[in-house]
């Protein structure tokens, strides 16, 4: 598996690349959503770039299918894999909010997203309090 240096944009893309085939599909509306929130900028990448990781991962995986093509996205070991190379808590915090609103650019959170935002928000040791305090200025 690609490996990026810790905190750099590309491990962040990778993160939320894995948000958006962990359902097995990739909406248009998450790329959408990703393009009006200006996400490609907020975390310093440019949409080639971040496509291009988002390809990386994606080969990276099917890589790692079983001989009868099965392949386990939710994988706790590849998943703190990607997790781990972000240390810096406010981008953590910062990918946190990106991939909950990739979840949410559907309509609908899938059961696999839920799984892993909340594995990753445990893994981080990060709460929806703390998301609301970081983002939710009085």
């Amino acid at each position: 598996m690609k490996n990026y240096p810790t905190n750099s944009p590309e491990a962040l893309a990778r993160i939320l690349a894995m948000f958006m085939i962990t359902d097995g599909e990739m909406e248009a509306r998450e790329i959408e959503s990703m393009e009006s929130l200006n996400v490609y900028e907020i975390i310093g990448l440019s949409r080639k770039r971040f496509i291009e990781v988002l390809a990386k991962y994606c080969d990276d995986v099917s890589d790692e299918a079983e001989n009868d093509g099965t392949i386990h996205l939710l994988s706790p070991q590849r998943v703190n894999e990607v997790l781990d190379l972000i240390t810096d808590r406010s981008k953590r915090l910062l990918c946190c909010a990106i991939a909950l609103d990739i979840c949410k650019a559907d309509s609908a959170i899938s059961d696999p997203e839920m799984l892993l935002l909340r594995h990753m928000m445990q893994h981080w040791q990060l709460s929806l309090e703390d998301l609301e305090n970081e983002f939710i200025r009085q």
